[in-house]
């Protein structure tokens, strides 16, 4: 808009120069009503196959505790039943008797963490260093 003087002597019209935005404001609010409509259309998730991980089996030391525990919450120290409270009197006496001794945990799969994880506080308590999963890959 062109804003002009109030003065009446002054009658000659002057070409003004400005841009009319509104068609350029309907545009640009098309534009993105078609991109509001159109982007999640092009997110779609693509199926891939990962592989599976491989790795050879450690060789293990003749002294080790193969410790197990079963969905059920029962706990097994080289095959025979043991409850919680039995573990850090064990945990302490092997660790005694030879400080580089490994732990290797065999878990179900469907055994709550808790579990895990409160076993593996109580031998680290205990002086345990060497921690290790056991895990069976032919059961996939």
């Amino acid at each position: 808009m062109a804003f002009g003087s109030m003065d009446s002597g002054n009658n000659r019209q002057t070409p003004t120069a400005e841009i009319n935005v509104v068609p350029l404001v309907d545009v640009m609010l098309v534009l993105l009503v078609i991109f509001i409509i159109t982007a999640p259309l092009l997110t779609h998730s693509v199926k891939i196959d990962l592989p599976k991980a491989a790795s050879s089996p450690n060789i293990t030391q003749p002294d080790h505790i193969e410790f197990a525990l079963r969905d059920d919450a029962s706990l097994y120290w080289n095959g025979e039943p043991v409850t919680m409270d039995q573990l850090a009197p064990r945990f302490a006496a092997s660790v005694k008797e030879n400080p580089d001794i490994e732990l290797h945990i065999r878990a179900d799969k469907h055994v709550h963490y808790e579990y895990v994880a409160r076993a593996m506080s109580i031998a680290a308590k205990a002086g345990l260093v060497k921690i290790g999963f056991v895990t069976d890959p032919s059961q996939q």
